[in-house]
C-alpha cells in the first residue's frame, strides 16, 4: 500500500506545466504545509499567485529553499548546475532534491558535487507533458495512469527514495526506477528523437519555396498536425534536452538513419513487402501502447 507523503515544506524551482501540476496536487491532497514557488520571471510568479498555486512566492533560490524539506527542479536541464551552486549552502540538514528533466546522468553530475552530504538527490522523470508551457498550462490529472522514473544512484538514502516515490504515486503515476545512463538511452528513442524529428519536418515545410505559411496551415493533415504540436514544445527545455543527452541522441539518430535509408531503397525500387513488413510491426506497437493506456 502507497504511504501517503507529507512534507513540511515544499520549494518548486520553476513553476511550468510539471511543477505547476505537481503543486495543484500537493494543495489537493494536502501534502505539504507549505509551498514555495520560485521563478527568476517576477510575470510567471503573478500568473502562478492569480492560480493559487503556492503560499508564498519569490525569485531568491536561496531563500526559496532554505528550510524546505522537498526540492524540485523544473528548469531546463542546463540551467540546473548554477541552480545548485546557488541553493547548495543554503539548503538543511536531511532535504531531498528532486527534480523532473528529461534527462538524468546530467543531473547526477551538475547537481550533487553541489550539495551537502546531508543532502539526498533523488533524480526523477515524470513522463507526462504536453505541447504547452507555463504556471497555466499545468491540471491536476496530468501524472493519472502515467509513469514517473526514478534514477538514484546506489549509495541514495532509502527512506528519501521512497518519500519520492510516493510523491508521484500520489499524483497517480505508476513508478518505476532504473539506472540513469539506461533512462537516458530509452528516452532518446521514445521522446527526444522524435521531437527531433518533429522540429525538423515542421521546419522542412517553412523553409519550402513552393509551399507558403497559408497552404501548409490550410492543407495539414493529420500526421502534420501531430508534427506541429510535437515542434510546439518549449524550444529552451528541449535545446537542453539535446545538448545534455547529445552521445544517446546522436547515437539513436544513426540508427534512425541507417533504418531510413533502407525505407529510401524500398520506395525507389517498388519493393512493397518491406513496406509492409515494417508498417505492419509499427502498428503492432501502437496498439500495445494503447492496450497500456499510455495514449
Amino acid at each position: 500500500m502507497k504511504k501517503k507523503p507529507h512534507f513540511d515544506c515544499v520549494a518548486l524551482i520553476g513553476i511550468g506545466l510539471i511543477n505547476s501540476s505537481l503543486a495543484r496536487v500537493i494543495r489537493r491532497d494536502s501534502l505539504a504545509e507549505k509551498i514555495i514557488g520560485c521563478s527568476r520571471s517576477d510575470a510567471t510568479l503573478e500568473k502562478a499567485k492569480k492560480l493559487n498555486l503556492c503560499h508564498s512566492y519569490t525569485t531568491d533560490v536561496s531563500f526559496a529553499v532554505e528550510g524546505a524539506d522537498l526540492i524540485v527542479l523544473g528548469v531546463p536541464v542546463g540551467a540546473n548546475k548554477q541552480l545548485a551552486k546557488i541553493m547548495g549552502p543554503a539548503l538543511k540538514q536531511g532535504a531531498i532534491v528532486t527534480d523532473v528533466g528529461s534527462v538524468k546522468r546530467c543531473v547526477i553530475e551538475d547537481v550533487k558535487p553541489h550539495l551537502p552530504e546531508s543532502v539526498h538527490l533523488i533524480p526523477a522523470h515524470p513522463v507526462a507533458g504536453t505541447e504547452h508551457s507555463g504556471p497555466e498550462a499545468g491540471f491536476e490529472g496530468l501524472f493519472e495512469n502515467r509513469w514517473c522514473i526514478l534514477t538514484p544512484e546506489e549509495t541514495a538514502d532509502p527512506d528519501a527514495v521512497e518519500a519520492v516515490k510516493n510523491l508521484w504515486l500520489q499524483a497517480g503515476m505508476q513508478v518505476d526506477s532504473m539506472d540513469a545512463y539506461y533512462h537516458d538511452q530509452i528516452l532518446a528513442i521514445t521522446s527526444h528523437l522524435p521531437h527531433l524529428i518533429a522540429y525538423n519536418i515542421v521546419g522542412t515545410a517553412y523553409d519550402l519555396e513552393v509551399v507558403n505559411e497559408s497552404e501548409v496551415i490550410k492543407y495539414a493533415a493529420g500526421g502534420f498536425r501531430d508534427f506541429t504540436r510535437i515542434a510546439a514544445s518549449d524550444p529552451v527545455m528541449w535545446r537542453d534536452v539535446f545538448l545534455n543527452n547529445r552521445e544517446a541522441v546522436l547515437e539513436m539518430l544513426g540508427r534512425f538513419s541507417e533504418d531510413l535509408s533502407v525505407l529510401q531503397r524500398a520506395i525507389r525500387w517498388g519493393d512493397g513487402d518491406t513496406l509492409e513488413e515494417l508498417f505492419s510491426k509499427t502498428r503492432d506497437i501502437r496498439k500495445g501502447i494503447i492496450q497500456a493506456k499510455q495514449v
